[in-house]
């Protein structure tokens, strides 16, 4: 009986056909993830808004080295609705009963234990027509200068009726300050009073504001469904904080308010 060698085993060169080290799994309830903003530290900041000054003219505004937001819009866009709903308080930003009666630039300060670190200002509402002509004229040439000429403006809200649209009057603001948008002014088109308006309208209304908004962004808001406050918050913090609300920075402190549901 003839008897045949037994083959010898075969080596499997490790860079091969063996498989690898395996990676290593991460325990459970990791994530590797990068965190997302998170909207209390922005809502608790902007709950921070207090009463600063009132100009009556652009001389009478105090010099400041703090980024300044400006809350721009026609009467009756819910400017100070806006304001309040943003800031958690019923009656900050005075809603006029007649509309175009505020004629001066109110500033409120931001920042907490006192130490302003932000200002936002609400500019008069423009447009109504049971205002004289000159006072018009002479707001037109006041918002026209403020927006041209305050050194520490960061940044525009300009707020409008998506029903209504661009008017005018909203044009003539753009076109005053695109060259400061170019130069990188932040700019923001809010359209307030969203929820009048049914999806398919929000979304044509929203995407025509994009295109209009010359350089700058656009998003639906509605102070009474609670509706944009998150992103509007989160845009604001970084027009004045830059991108530092991550990592270490998310620590929320208890005592701050909860965000608006």
């Amino acid at each position: 009986m003839t008897h045949r060698p037994t083959p010898a085993p075969q080596t499997v060169s490790p860079s091969q056909d063996a498989p690898g080290p395996k990676a290593p799994i991460p325990p459970a309830g990791k994530d590797n993830t990068t965190p997302k903003p998170d909207a209390r530290i922005a809502h608790g900041w902007l709950h921070t808004a207090r009463f600063l000054t009132t100009a009556p003219q652009l001389e009478h505004l105090p010099p400041l080295d703090v980024p300044e937001i400006a809350f721009v819009g026609r009467s009756n866009a819910g400017k100070s609705t806006c304001i309040n709903t943003l800031t958690q308080q019923k009656r900050l930003a005075f809603a006029s009963k007649t509309p175009g009666r505020t004629q001066s630039i109110n500033l409120f300060s931001l920042g907490k234990q006192g130490v302003t670190d932000a200002v936002l200002a609400d500019l008069p509402g423009y447009g109504y027509a049971a205002v004289p002509r000159e006072a018009k004229l002479r707001w037109q040439r006041v918002m026209g200068n403020y927006l041209l000429t305050r050194d520490n403006l960061k940044g525009v809200v300009l707020l409008i009726d998506p029903r209504l649209g661009l008017t005018e009057l909203d044009e003539i603001l753009l076109e005053v300050i695109r060259p400061r948008v170019e130069e990188g002014l932040k700019f923001l088109v809010l359209l307030t009073k969203s929820d009048k308006l049914n999806h398919a309208e929000a979304q044509k209304a929203l995407s025509i504001a994009r295109l209009q908004s010359g350089g700058g962004e656009a998003r639906l808001f509605s102070a009474l469904k609670k509706k944009g406050l998150d992103e509007v918050a989160l845009l604001l913090w970084q027009w004045t904080h830059g991108d530092n609300l991550s990592s270490t920075a998310l620590a929320v402190p208890e005592e701050e308010p909860p965000a608006l549901d």
